[in-house]
């Protein structure tokens, strides 16, 4: 009963197409794909594209309405289009000879069209050319020929720098005058071209010119060249070379002119610029002092002094108290000298500990650095200032130098400087040595008999010296024996080991100790001349004249040595 209330629709009924309406596009239709020889033909070409439709030619009827296929609707029962709406304002439309219009998608801005033909700005297809070629740039252009002569300068003062930093002074010069040469041949093709020259190039080529004039003591050329620098208003920064023309006045001894070209410098300079300023005060009091007005260069090196205090400037400072025999002052300054800060590290990372691996790498690594180098420089100088000043004012910042150097030494003793106390003590010794009083030279030395190697070797090295003198020749090798004991490696004490044994006649061993000193210092002229003598007296004049003929080069002018050169060729005849 149920079967007999169904109703089936009829085939004929289908003509009632429930889809009926939509937009149909016949482009979009992809059934009759197969009878596409168009189609057929792309697919089987090896770009895979679509040969392009001749003009005029209608493109096949591809597809049909596609019986029994399934369209969606949407929500609302609508039915969805695909083709109705028009496009907006302004977007291209292809149309093909009655299919309907759509609109170019994004493509079209890289210049491809639906058309096999080229378009005015799209790109080429394979196998087509419009013609159009990337412009080149010629090497015998104008730029290029500026671009090149302008390398040729700066390679001419490049090379110029360098000969001149190795010392080849005249090669030098060619390079210079070669590039200022080009530089301004450069120039005038730059003006004619652009309008305007290449000042930056311009100041390097007539600085480097410059400094090899100077460098060649071609002074005259020199201080022209600076002048065309400084007069150019361009150059803001070229006042500083007032510097290097106030050296120049130096060396032809023009010392006013010298002043002068440093003032001026010096009023080129901010107060910002501390450093600069204060070596430039120095050159002016180091030209103050060369003239003999020691009341200029004071004035000078105390406003450095309170600037910016260094070794150098406070023994310079010292110097020139000591010209006016100002005590006080001296003193004042000696004790400045003694609060200067050396700015160094701590040498404790310069001995490691010996239980701690990593901390031996690091001093394997840093013991002979650049910058333990420079530290070492810098307590060289401070050390080699500070017993140079006590050495200068202790005669006479006293009633007599012996109360001078103690205090001196006092002075020391409570300064950061504490280790040179030892040696101002050394040096007292030397001085008594020098005004002939042997017994206080003695008496200051034997005080370092009972003190560290540091100290004892050389202390014992001038007393076995002083005691030779005086032909003790017991108490000399006594001494001499002491030095070696504390230092084995000081070639002075063994000089003096062997001139005891050569008094006592056993030349062997004077022999044997004066190739020990100079197997340990090479330049020991002292043993060097004394081996000589010890060779005269073996009979060994081959080997004699050997050693003297060595110490000429060294000593070229000594009357001693010419005197045993000529006096050991006659008897090896």
């Amino acid at each position: 009963m149920a079967l007999a209330n169904i109703r089936l629709n009829a085939p004929e009924e289908d003509d009632d197409d429930l889809y009926g309406g939509y937009d149909y596009d016949p482009t979009l239709d992809v059934e009759a794909l197969e009878n596409d020889e168009g189609f057929q033909q792309a697919v089987k070409t090896s770009y895979g594209q679509r040969p392009p439709v001749p003009f005029g030619t209608k493109p096949p009827a591809t597809g049909r309405k596609p019986p029994g296929s399934f369209v969606p609707g949407t929500a609302s029962g609508q039915r969805l289009k695909t083709g109705a709406r028009p496009p907006p304002s302004g977007v291209p439309m292809l149309q093909l000879d009655g299919a309907t219009a759509r609109p170019m998608t994004s493509v079209r801005g890289a210049g491809f069209t639906s058309h096999g033909k080229r378009n005015a700005q799209g790109y080429e297809a394979p196998g087509q050319s419009s013609g159009a070629t990337l412009e080149t740039r010629s090497e015998d252009s104008p730029e290029e020929r500026m671009k090149a002569m302008e390398k040729k300068v700066n390679d001419l003062v490049e090379e110029s720098a360098i000969q001149l930093s190795r010392g080849n002074k005249q090669l030098a010069l060619d390079r210079g005058k070669a590039a200022a040469r080009e530089e301004r041949q450069f120039s005038r093709q730059r003006e004619q071209s652009v309008g305007e020259a290449n000042m930056d190039l311009t100041y390097w080529v007539l600085f480097n010119l410059a400094s090899v004039y100077h460098a060649n003591e071609m002074f005259t050329e020199a201080l022209n060249t600076y002048l065309i620098v400084i007069k150019n208003k361009t150059y803001s920064s070229a006042g500083r070379l007032r510097i290097n023309m106030g050296n120049i006045y130096c060396e032809q001894n023009n010392l006013p002119q010298a002043i002068k070209m440093y003032r001026m410098a010096l009023d080129k300079f901010p107060a910002t610029h501390k450093v600069l300023r204060m070596k430039i005060m120095e050159n002016i009091a180091a030209v103050f002092v060369k003239m003999g007005q020691y009341a200029e260069a004071i004035n000078h090196y105390e406003v450095i002094m309170s600037e910016r205090a260094s070794f150098k400037t406070a023994l310079n400072l010292i110097l020139c108290y000591y010209a006016l025999c100002d005590r006080e002052k001296m003193k004042q300054t000696f004790l400045q000298m003694l609060r200067i800060h050396l700015h160094v590290g701590n040498d404790d990372r310069y001995y490691p500990r010996e239980d701690d691996p990593q901390s031996v790498m690091l001093h394997d690594a840093i013991k002979d650095d650049h910058l333990k180098q420079y530290e070492d420089e810098k307590k060289k100088e401070a050390e080699q200032s500070i017993v140079t000043a006590a050495k200068v004012i202790a005669p006479s910042i006293e009633d007599s130098f012996a109360a001078g150097f103690d205090w001196c030494a006092e002075a020391v003793r409570t300064s950061a400087y504490a280790s040179l106390v030892s040696d101002l003590e050394i040096t007292k010794a030397v001085t008594y040595l020098k005004i002939k009083d042997h017994r206080k030279a003695i008496e200051t030395l034997k005080d370092f008999e009972k003190k560290d190697a540091k100290l004892a070797s050389p202390a014992a090295t001038n007393l076995s010296f002083m005691f030779l003198l005086d032909n003790d020749v017991q108490q000399a090798d006594k001494y001499a024996d002491l030095a070696i004991g504390s230092d084995h490696y000081n070639p002075a004490a063994l000089v003096n080991k062997g001139n005891c044994d050569f008094v006592t006649g056993e030349f062997e061993k004077a022999k044997e100790q004066y190739l020990e000193a100079l197997s340990i210092e090479a330049s020991c002229t002292e043993a060097l001349f004394n081996m000589g003598l010890v060779n005269k007296k073996l009979g060994q004049l081959e080997e004699a004249l050997d050693c003297f003929i060595k110490l000429h080069s060294i000593l070229p002018a000594h009357p001693q040595v010419l005197f045993q050169i000529a006096d050991v060729y006659p008897n090896m005849q």
